[in-house]
């Protein structure tokens, strides 16, 4: 006997299935077709009674939505392609397993934004939240516009008046617009001397060099009144 011949002959063989095992096999397939086919035919039933709640939804002229109860996702996905092909708009709420649910509005009365921040928070919507939430916006709007005022306003200060206007009625346009221009004359004629022009704008090499510059011309000062006396004597 060969080597390939061997390794076959030494593994296991597949287990051979007995009439009853494969009737048995048989029967729970069936089963499990019959079970699919009675949930399509419950999908399909419940589809159908969903196009009816949304037709007579929609023919309502008194009624802007309408809430579905609480339901699994293959049920809520039903009501959706149903509100899709009936033009109508739908959103869910609620917690998953828990409580979650669908709701369908006509496009002429859509949800506002705060009406769906209100429904996802699980509380209810009505006339006087609505006014709440108004009020509450109006007010941060407000209180918004007063802080960007204040914080305008310390930027840059802008003076109501200035003086020459202030005293007009009192001296006359001319005679205030004459004292303005006095009250701008230069601070030297009252001994005043700004400080930058106190300051010696000369390099060190310069003032060195006037210092000896003064120190010759004294030295040449006193040679010159030197000689006058000697020359009188």
């Amino acid at each position: 006997m060969d080597l390939l011949g061997s390794i076959l002959n030494s593994m296991d063989r597949p287990p051979i299935i007995s009439d009853k095992q494969k009737a048995l096999m048989k029967k729970q397939k069936e089963e499990y077709e019959k079970r699919k086919k009675a949930e399509a035919e419950r999908l399909k039933i419940f589809r159908q009674q969903v196009e009816e709640k949304i037709n007579k939804f929609l023919q309502d002229d008194n009624a802007k939505e309408h809430k579905f109860v609480a339901m699994g996702k293959i049920h809520r996905s039903i009501i959706y392609d149903v509100a899709e092909v009936a033009n109508v708009l739908a959103y869910t709420f609620g917690e998953e397993d828990i409580d979650r649910y669908v709701m369908i509005f006509k496009r002429e009365h859509a949800p506002s934004e705060d009406q769906l921040y209100i429904l996802r928070r699980g509380e209810e919507w009505n006339e006087e939240v609505a006014k709440k939430l108004k009020e509450e916006r109006r007010m941060k709007a407000k209180e918004a516009a007063e802080y960007a005022k204040s914080r305008k306003n310390k930027e840059k200060f802008v003076p109501n008046s200035y003086y020459k206007d202030k005293y007009q009625h009192l001296i006359g346009k001319e005679a205030a617009l004459e004292a303005a221009r006095k009250t701008e004359a230069n601070n030297s004629s009252y001994g005043c001397v700004p400080s930058e022009n106190k300051k010696d704008q000369r390099s060190i090499e310069q003032t060195l060099a006037d210092i000896r510059a003064k120190r010759r011309k004294l030295e040449e000062n006193n040679q010159t009144s030197s000689s006058s006396d000697n020359s009188t004597k």
